[in-house]
């Protein structure tokens, strides 16, 4: 019934034939408006009988694939001849535990690991051609009703409308030699994944008090990261989930720069970010953009954390310090905060994983990283007025730190640091105003007047620019595209603003 919900592949359920006049199959069937018929086998009669009346039976649907679900009795060399393909599934990874008991045998044997194996069916019991798979754990306290239920609803429901798909999508070739499935490909996004990985530890709660949460980590990878870094405040409490939220994304923006890097992060957007001669320099400028928002946020820095940083840091409230590394000096400073939470991620490195993941109901979106940033010869400059040589490089330290900024986004920079930053407004005006509103009032010692501003997203009205020159923006980097872009580029060569186009968006919603 699983399957007829899912119609896999297009495939319609013809009819639904059981053996027993009381099976719980009928009625569900009958529900959906599935015809059913029922052959019940007398102990008197052979299963060459029994079998003739099953052809006579279905001599009046069409069909061109049999699936047989708990059918339990082995089908003759001359059913199987008269049948279309015909495939069943088995409660084990076979040839593993084949028979009626397959739980019990798994549970004996003491594996880790059980599923499901849906495959052809031939004269030999649970031995015809593998079609495919589906993995499931078993766990210590596991007893063979448990594994029952996790094999069902883990396994057989994915790999059983997986099959049938295949066949329905005309992409099974069964042979001589075993299964063949057309396009089952590996690759960068392969047809089918699976994953393994293991908790690491229970945590305090969820994003809220009221949900309960766990880490999970991924043992086979070794990229810094904050799952696998060593908490070195010895007696601070341990990391929440908003934590390692927000230190993820802290430690992915600053991996942006090759130059000394800080960021400031509140609820995965920074607050501030720079670049600086110095990791303390890069530290105090990327504080100065919004102070009172980083209160209690999480920094990080893509150099060894030095002790004039860790001074810095240390004079006004944070949850977690993330770096590749720390000076003795500065760990004593750190540590000195009780509650302070030390992440030494160790080396940074290159980029190991490629793809980022967001779980939906019923399934996940996988796509590539947005590793895109813009060099000089991209940007293409479309105003009256060419940036200058510092505007550009503004651009470019803007936009690296704006992929890191919810959308809609607007961010303001001078030189390598942020001035404001507007994040997460359902109108880019609207978040142009509040980058303005951050530069003005909780910026310290810096200004919009001659700042860039950066867009995610191009401007589908001039009354972005127009509201960022109130506040003194010389420049403009943004995508392009908009069919009003030529109303845009005039408000902007109207305040003799430079303005150059990525030919990129870089949204942001996670």
């Amino acid at each position: 019934m699983h399957i007829a919900d899912l119609a896999p592949g297009g495939a319609e359920m013809a009819v639904v034939l059981t053996d027993h006049e009381s099976a719980p199959v009928l009625s569900a069937a009958a529900d959906r408006g599935i015809a059913t018929e029922v052959v019940e086998r007398p102990d008197d009669k052979s299963r060459a009988d029994h079998e003739a009346r099953v052809r006579d039976h279905l001599d009046d649907y069409e069909f061109d694939l049999v699936c047989m679900d708990g059918y339990m009795r082995v089908l003759s060399a001359e059913i199987l001849d008269a049948l279309p393909t015909t495939l069943n599934v088995h409660p084990s990874l076979l040839p593993s535990f084949r028979g009626d008991d397959a739980h019990e045998q798994a549970l004996a044997a003491g594996v880790r690991t059980t599923g499901c194996t849906v495959h052809v069916t031939t004269e030999e019991l649970d031995a015809g051609p593998i079609v495919t798979q589906e993995a499931v754990p078993v766990y210590e306290d596991d007893d063979a009703d448990d594994l029952k239920r996790r094999v069902l609803h883990e396994a057989e429901f994915k790999a059983y409308p997986r099959a049938v798909r295949w066949f329905a999508e005309d992409r099974v070739e069964v042979g001589d030699d075993g299964v063949t499935v057309d396009g089952d490909e590996s690759g960068q996004f392969p047809t089918r994944r699976v994953g393994s990985d293991d908790r690491s530890r229970t945590l305090r709660y969820g994003e809220n008090p009221h949900q309960d949460a766990a880490l999970y980590a991924d043992a086979g990878d070794d990229e810094a990261s904050v799952v696998h870094a060593d908490q070195l405040n010895e007696g601070a409490k341990a990391l929440s989930y908003n934590n390692y939220n927000d230190a993820d994304a802290a430690l992915d923006l600053i991996r942006e720069f090759d130059e000394p890097a800080a960021a400031v992060i509140k609820h995965t957007n920074p607050a501030g970010c720079a670049t600086a001669d110095s990791l303390s320099q890069a530290y105090d400028d990327a504080l100065a953009t919004d102070a009172m928002s980083a209160f209690g946020g999480i920094v990080a820095l893509n150099r060894p954390c030095d002790a004039p940083t860790a001074e810095s840091i240390v004079e006004s409230f944070k949850e977690v310090v993330v770096a590749p590394g720390y000076t003795d000096g500065a760990l004593d400073v750190l540590t000195e905060k009780e509650d302070l939470r030390v992440l030494d991620v160790g080396t940074l490195g290159e980029r190991g994983d490629t793809l980022a993941e967001k779980p939906l109901t019923g399934g996940r979106l996988v796509q590539e990283r947005d590793d895109w940033v813009p060099t000089r010869e991209d940007l293409e400059v479309v105003t009256e007025r060419d940036p200058t040589e510092a505007e550009i490089e503004t651009m470019l330290f803007a936009w690296r730190t704006l992929k890191h900024v919810k959308s809609n986004a607007i961010l303001f920079a001078s030189g390598t640091e942020t001035v404001g930053i507007g994040m997460g407004q359902v109108s880019r005006v609207d978040a142009v105003r509040l980058a303005s509103m951050k530069a003005e009032e909780h910026a310290e010692g810096k200004s919009a007047e001659g700042a860039v501003m950066a867009s995610d997203a191009f401007f589908p009205f001039p009354d972005g620019v127009e509201e960022a020159a109130k506040s003194g923006i010389s420049a403009v980097v943004q995508p392009g595209g908009s069919v009003n872009d030529e109303d845009v580029i005039a408000a902007a060569d109207e305040h003799d603003m430079a303005m150059a186009f990525t030919g990129k968006r870089c949204f942001r919603h996670d």
